[in-house]
Order: structure tokens, then sequence, then C-alpha cells
């Protein structure tokens, strides 16, 4: 591992296409040193990406899946083994899906990935938070819960219904914006500072991919959307930019704006910490 102790380090999940690819590169650019956590490879005909392996400036992780704690915990653990800190983790990683579909752990699969795995993430790499700089966190949100009706944990974790974007995707966003919320005052005591962000509207269409997204909005998507270069944007100004120093607040066109269902926050966080708990550390304890 080659850590010069004067450049900045950035954890990122899901760096290896759309926004955190983009944010990789930008990263990179300035002088950065990226920790990289993804399913799949870094483009190979990036020679700059190659480059920034070869000198160790760029990490890379592999993981089946994300959603998978056994497969998370064993990214986790070689990580915690390899890295000496980190000075913002951006948790990013993330998607839509076409169809209701349950992860290992038997829990809705966006609420698994986009809500509960940010807080796992999180709660494993905090001691490398707290050797860093700016012991910072941002967490990849979404505005697409503008549209969100009905909010509980019983929603999140079995909804009844299925809707592309505005249904668990949305729903789960707003649970990972509520818990960056209600868990603040907690990373406060650490001197952590935590932000969910909205990146905007970005093409991160792939060929070949299946986007669970409604075709009007694939449509319009195409047309319409910025390259994801501007989202990634968004989560470095979210990072480093006029509001570095707030805690608990979520960012929507770079301004901070009050969640919807904001009473629930205590309860997704409440729960979340007992499926981190009871299932990720109690369970491997149980089987080790």
């Amino acid at each position: 591992m080659n850590e010069n102790s004067h450049e900045s380090i950035a954890f990122i999940t899901g760096a290896s296409a759309g926004i955190g690819l983009e944010l990789t590169r930008k990263l990179l650019s300035e002088g950065w040193q990226v920790v990289a956590l993804n399913r799949s490879d870094f483009p190979a005909d990036d020679g700059n990406l190659r480059s920034a392996v070869k000198k160790g400036s760029l990490r890379p992780y592999k993981i089946d899946d994300l959603a998978d704690y056994a497969s998370l915990r064993g990214a986790l653990e070689e990580i915690k083994r390899s890295e000496r800190r980190i000075d913002i983790l951006f948790n990013n990683a993330g998607g839509s899906f076409s169809e209701l579909s349950y992860s290992k752990q038997g829990r809705e699969r966006h609420y698994e990935l986009l809500t509960v795995v940010p807080y796992i993430i999180l709660a494993e790499l905090k001691e490398l938070l707290k050797s860093g700089r700016f012991k910072t966190v941002i967490n990849t949100s979404s505005s697409a819960f503008k549209f969100t009706k009905e909010f509980s944990i019983d929603i999140l974790e079995r909804p009844q219904t299925f809707r592309k974007l505005l249904g668990p995707y949305a729903t789960s966003k707003l649970a990972l914006s509520l818990w960056t919320q209600a868990i603040a005052p907690q990373l406060a005591q650490d001197g952590i500072l935590i932000r969910s962000v909205d990146p905007g509207g970005n093409n991160t269409l792939r060929k070949g991919k299946p986007s669970g997204l409604p075709f009007l909005v694939e449509i319009f998507m195409k047309l319409f959307f910025s390259p994801p270069s501007h989202g990634a944007n968004k989560l470095y100004e979210g990072a480093l930019g006029e509001h570095r120093h707030k805690t608990g607040v979520f960012l929507l066109k770079g301004q901070v704006t009050e969640l919807k269902f904001n009473d629930q926050a205590m309860n997704v966080l409440e729960r979340i910490q007992a499926i981190y708990a009871d299932e990720f550390l109690q369970r491997h304890a149980l089987h080790s």
C-alpha cells in the first residue's frame, strides 16, 4: 500500500461506474487516494485508473454482493486490515431494481442495499474515520421520496406493492436520509460529520444492464439528464462545499432541505442498529 500521510483518502462504494466512477476520477485528479469497494471492475480502457492502481493511489476491493452479509463482512475485514484511515466515506453504491426481490437476509432488496448496508459500512469503518482528517460521511440519497405518501418500517422491510423508482427505491432513500439525521448527534461525540446528498438527475444508464426505471423515465433520462459527472460534483460539494461543517442535514440542489416523515427518523435508526447488532455482529460471533 502506497499511503502518503499528506494525501487525503476517500472511501467510495460503487466506484466502478456512473456517479461513483466520475467521483473517483475527480478525486484522483486532485491528488486524493481512493479506496473503492465494487462489484465490477473499473473500465479496462482507462489508462489513468490503471496507472493509479499501479501506483497505489487507487485501491480497489471486490465484493460479490453488498447486500449479502457474509460477502460484506469479508470485504470490510480486508479493508480494516489493509487501510489505516479514511478522511471521507462516500456511501454511494445503489441502483434500482425492476421487480420486488429480497436479500439473503430476507428483507426487501432496495432497503437492504440502500438503507441498511450504508449503516453497517459506517459502523464497521468508524475507527478508520476517527483517524482521518475530515471525518465526514456522505450518503447518496434521492429526491424521489418527495412522492412518498406513506412510510413505516414494515413497508420498508416487506412492501405489499411494488412501483419502479417511486416505490421501495424512494422509501429506502428516504429511510437513509432519516437515519443520517438521527445518528448525527451520536457521531458528533467522535467528531464525525454526516450528511445525505441528492446528486440530481444523472444519466446513469448502462448498456445491457436493466435500469429498474419506468420506461418513460428511461427515455427522459437519455434525452435530458446530465452526465454522471454532474452527480459526482454534487457529492463532492456535499462533502467539501459550503455546508461542510453541518451534520445530519439533507442537501438538495446544494441547499439544506427538510425531510418528510422526520418524526420516524429515530425509529429507522433504532431498527437498523438492531439489525446490525443481532444479525451482522451477533450471528457472526455465534458461528465463529
